[in-house]
């Protein structure tokens, strides 16, 4: 996270008083410059109160993805405590099919989730998918084993599956626009990599914690009750994830936005936002249709670069671990281990990425990293293949560095497609469907190839190989975004010395 002052953090009322102070003073100097300039052309965040926001959806978005992560890591062991009957392969599959069947209804949820957040705020339909997620993953701790109940502890754990899949499809279009939205046009690559930050930290503490029960319980009391305890954290973590988000405001874009859309005739868009900015139900209602009619050419996009991340972040941060343990029949722990060193790595080079991204723009990074999976796949597993620890940790050290050419940049990428009057609910769906019918169902359809060809252990490199020239294509097809002002919102600015930069080089100096 970025570092901050040491003094206490400010408390929300004294937020919204820095910002007032902060558009009083640019908008005397935008008169003094420009006496024509609309007040609000301009927004000049305040960089305590941009990193607050960061923190809370980065943090939240952690605790999402740790309870999502778990079932990843204790898919063997979920096999073998639900469906018990048939071969390790059946039990695998099985468990998998499980892990997939959640992606299936995060499209549901994206389309409900999104256009809600457009229509009452970023904010509150943030809180409520933290609850949803939370309460999902608690019950799951809670399922009997399939020998206490028999057929309906798989059906349980399918419904509960179903609650976590439909409470993530608002969770990730939601935190990346709601940190597009605090961010500065300028750093918005540097905040928006810290909600992948967010992803690793979640993932890094759910494979830290299944490494420890591995190893101090020992097979047979996981697979009685130990795998039960990472589940059973995830109450008390979704309360503070909840926590971290009602104390924040809404978004400045978003109140923007509704306020112009609210105010009366005779009001001026700076008097209407001061009284309607707690009022987020007066913003027009978006409806789906009206996404699939107006943004489908990008929505196509959309899909494509997320189906492309998506594979290569599943197949590396999900499916990894089960490949080395069911296939190479490496140690559980020693795959989590590994995965947990990779995972360590990119975190310590992903801001850098963001920054990258900012100076140098979105599309050559995310060609860096599409390209580097499309070349170095084959390599990669080749090494892996070998199965020393120094060839393993090799070869996923090659994927890492790809994909972090994609998490440090796709966060800040992905809400730059769409405007902000639909801006959550364009990128839910999109990302959604993606996810659903790519990304989610990685560890499956590997797994089945697998199968369908004699354990070959390069199906893994070939399919991601596929989803990387996809990717490199969508890239080629998208416009550069860094450093511009999110379509539909003002240009927002760090400092006023950046805002009057702003408005002397958009002032026309007249001719004589």
């Amino acid at each position: 996270m970025p570092t901050g002052s040491t003094e206490a953090e400010p408390a929300p009322e004294q937020d919204r008083e820095a910002l007032k102070r902060h558009r009083v003073l640019f908008r005397a100097v935008a008169r003094r410059k420009n006496p024509k300039l609309r007040r609000t052309d301009i927004t000049v965040t305040d960089e305590r109160v941009v990193k607050r926001a960061v923190k809370a959806a980065a943090l939240g978005n952690a605790m999402e993805w740790f309870d999502f992560g778990i079932y990843s890591y204790l898919a063997v062991t979920i096999g073998k405590v639900f469906f018990p009957g048939g071969s390790d392969t059946t039990s695998l599959l099985s468990s998998f099919a499980t892990f997939a069947v959640a992606f299936l209804v995060r499209p549901l949820g994206g389309a409900y989730f999104g256009p809600l957040g457009d229509r009452i705020g970023r904010k509150k339909v943030l809180a409520l998918t933290m609850i949803m997620m939370a309460l999902g993953t608690l019950c799951i701790g809670l399922i009997p084993s399939y020998a206490t109940i028999g057929f309906w502890s798989p059906v349980l754990l399918i419904l509960f599956r179903l609650i976590q899949g439909f409470s993530t499809g608002g969770e990730y279009g939601g935190a990346s626009t709601f940190i597009a939205e605090y961010a500065p046009d300028k750093k918005r690559g540097f905040f928006g990599s810290f909600l992948e930050m967010g992803t690793l930290i979640g993932y890094t503490g759910a494979a830290g914690i299944v490494l420890l029960l591995n190893t101090t319980l020992g097979d047979e009391a996981m697979l009685n009750w130990g795998w039960r305890l990472p589940f059973l954290i995830a109450g008390p973590l979704g309360l503070v994830g909840l926590y971290l988000r009602v104390r924040l405001d809404e978004t400045p874009a978003f109140q923007k936005f509704e306020a112009a859309h609210t105010h009366s005739a005779g009001g001026s868009v700076v008097e209407a936002e001061a009284e309607f900015s707690h009022l987020s139900e007066n913003a027009p209602k978006k409806k789906i249709s009206e996404i699939f009619s107006q943004q489908w050419p990008t929505l196509i996009l959309c899909i494509a670069l997320v189906g492309a991340y998506n594979i290569t972040d599943y197949m590396l941060l999900s499916y990894m671990p089960t490949y080395l343990t069911d296939t190479l029949h490496y140690e559980e722990s020693h795959g989590l281990l590994i995965l947990l060193g990779t995972m360590a790595v990119l975190m310590c080079v992903l801001s850098t990425v963001g920054k990258l991204s900012d100076r140098y723009g979105r599309k050559p990074l995310l060609m860096t990293g599409m390209v580097g999976f499309f070349v170095l796949a084959i390599p990669s597993f080749l090494l892996v293949k070998q199965g020393s620890v120094p060839a393993v940790c090799a070869g996923m050290a090659l994927l890492g560095l790809s994909l972090v050419c994609l998490l440090g940049t796709m966060s800040a990428a992905l809400p730059a497609l769409f405007p902000t009057n639909v801006r959550y609910g364009s990128l839910s769906i999109g990302y959604n469907l993606a996810v659903s019918l790519f990304g989610g169902t990685t560890p499956l359809v590997i797994t089945a190839l697998m199968d369908v060809f004699d354990k070959n252990v390069m199906v893994p490199a070939y399919y991601t190989m596929g989803a990387a020239l996809v990717g490199v294509i969508a890239v080629a097809c998208m416009k550069e975004t860094a450093q511009q002002p999110l379509e539909g919102s003002p240009p927002s600015v760090a400092t006023k010395e950046e805002a009057v930069e702003l408005i002397e080089a958009q002032t026309t100096e007249p001719r004589f």
